[in-house]
């Protein structure tokens, strides 16, 4: 049987080859930083902590450079997230037509907790944001890049039953 070291070391250089295939594809350049760390987050959903050191490594810059970038820009997250991302907006004319119930039901549904926003199957990640510019179909979620407006508590809990079956099927559309 196999030591879980050297599990880890199969485990750790076949995420470093998908990273390194990243890199060729932008070159060893530091200025393709931060397409790098897209991609690499688009691939796994988040950039973890080794990942990052090893990009560091690679391009040559400090790893300290690379934590900075990832934490600085909003879109970059350094723990793992959830295949459908949902972002609830609360906004000013979201929040006054009820985006705190739809908050609420989600974390409910999924049994999320403030601290805890994606869920331990990794399926969703729930996330407030400020606004997503549709004040017009307010409240507003967007999950996974796909708009739904006018959204109220029993609508969300048939969107996410709708992901949850399309999951149990297999589906990914």
């Amino acid at each position: 049987m196999a030591s879980n070291s050297a599990v880890n070391e199969v485990s750790t250089s076949r995420t470093f080859a998908k990273v390194n295939e990243i890199v060729e594809r932008h070159g060893k350049d530091s200025r393709a930083l931060i397409p790098i760390l897209q991609e690499v987050q688009e691939e796994y959903r988040y950039l973890p902590t080794e990942i990052l050191a090893y990009v560091a490594t690679v391009l040559g810059i400090s790893p300290a450079r690379v934590y900075g970038v990832t934490t600085f820009y909003s879109q970059f997250s350094t723990s793992p997230k959830g295949k459908y991302v949902i972002q609830v907006c609360d906004g000013t004319a979201c929040h006054v037509r009820g985006s705190n119930p739809i908050i609420e039901a989600i974390e409910k549904i999924l049994g999320m907790t403030e601290e805890n926003r994606t869920t331990d199957d990794l399926l969703f990640t729930l996330e407030t944001v400020s606004c997503l510019g549709a004040c017009g179909l307010a409240p507003v979620v967007v999950i996974n890049e796909k708009v739904y407006g006018e959204v109220d508590v029993d609508r969300m809990s048939g969107i996410l039953e709708d992901l949850r079956s399309r999951e149990e099927l297999g589906d990914d559309h």
